[in-house]
């Protein structure tokens, strides 16, 4: 099975958290940023390459909340089982222009709202994970902007 790196990219107002959603390039639906790694590459430089290449976005990877699922990709006539581990990712950047921009749509959804955004049942239980963590995450988000602003 293969392993692939991801993030959740996210934003925080107050005690509101925001997911950004990208679409999938051959069907179309509402998925969060994955790939390969590429040889030597940390899960850290890989998950950042993603957010930008996928999305357009470059932030902060909070590495303390790391959460690994499987997640089944259609391929051709079979359907495969793909291993991801995602970081949650405060972005802090959101470009205009990115590499895959052509080929993807992005979009922000309330926490609250985002189960309703992916048909897929794979995605929904990384959302909910990481609906799980929300606090911890919401405290660790807060505590960077603090830093960033000093």
């Amino acid at each position: 099975m293969k392993h692939k790196v991801g993030v959740i990219p996210f934003d925080i107002s107050g005690e509101r958290i925001a997911i950004m959603f990208v679409t999938s390039q051959k069907r179309g639906r509402w998925i969060l940023p994955k790939g390969n790694l590429k040889d030597g590459e940390s899960h850290k430089s890989a998950s950042k390459r993603e957010a930008f290449e996928e999305a357009g976005v470059s932030g902060d990877l909070l590495n303390n909340f790391p959460m690994t699922h499987v997640i089944s990709k259609t391929n051709k006539s079979r359907i495969d089982q793909v291993v991801v581990t995602y970081y949650p990712m405060l972005v802090s950047e959101q470009l205009d222009d990115w590499p895959e921009k052509s080929k993807r749509e992005r979009h922000w959804a309330l926490l609250d709202d985002a189960l309703r955004v992916t048909d897929h049942i794979d995605f929904q239980n990384v959302i909910k994970n990481f609906i799980e963590l929300k606090n911890s995450l919401l405290d660790a988000a807060k505590r960077k902007r603090e830093r960033q602003q000093v």
